[in-house]
């Protein structure tokens, strides 16, 4: 296996319906989406290169799930951590558009049914919020918990993706339609 030299890492930042978005990838495949304020934020690096060109199927597939024409991504990803992290992550990508799970169903999912908290503490670190859509997951309660982009963040998904969000309220911002936009 050839480690040769990498391809710079890319970025851009796009307003959406939750707020500015910081999308990062190298060699075109995403390896971040975070939040403005997000808790567990990539550190600033200052190697990055600004570009908009590798996002754009990413921009056009965000824009369509705001607009609640779009259910699921289909765009290559790059999700780096720890073996038990990665498999989180990829459940997380099992969890249906609209329906939630707990954490101790995710656990269970993985075959580890006592390892609700790791598994909280896993999804805390996901590199890439809405894609690997972490929000999906709440409390055993039902009741919204840890979520990095906030939980008022969180709950404006879950309304969206339930189709209930004219009703309850924008909260986190702009309407469901509103078109992404480049900053």
């Amino acid at each position: 296996m050839s480690t040769g030299p990498q391809p710079p890492r890319s970025f851009t930042t796009v307003e959406s319906p939750v707020g500015r978005l910081t999308l990062t990838a190298r060699g075109g495949v995403l390896d971040g989406l975070a939040m403005d304020g997000q808790r567990h934020a990539p550190p600033a690096d200052p190697t990055l290169v600004r570009d908009e060109a590798p996002f754009a199927e990413l921009i056009e597939q965000l824009e369509r799930y705001f607009a609640g024409e779009r259910v699921e991504f289909d765009i290559p990803l790059s999700l780096e951590g720890t073996p038990f992290q990665r498999r989180a992550w990829a459940a997380l990508r099992e969890i249906p558009y609209g329906e939630t799970i707990s954490y101790g169903e995710q656990a269970a999912r993985l075959g580890s049914p006592g390892a609700s908290r790791a598994v909280g503490l896993a999804n805390g670190r996901n590199p890439i919020a809405i894609v690997v859509p972490c929000h999906r997951v709440i409390g055993a309660d039902g009741r919204l918990t840890g979520y990095g982009g906030g939980l008022e963040r969180k709950a404006w998904l879950l309304r969206h993706e339930a189709g209930t969000l004219e009703l309850a309220g924008a909260g986190a911002g702009a309407g469901a339609g509103a078109a992404l936009a480049s900053a």
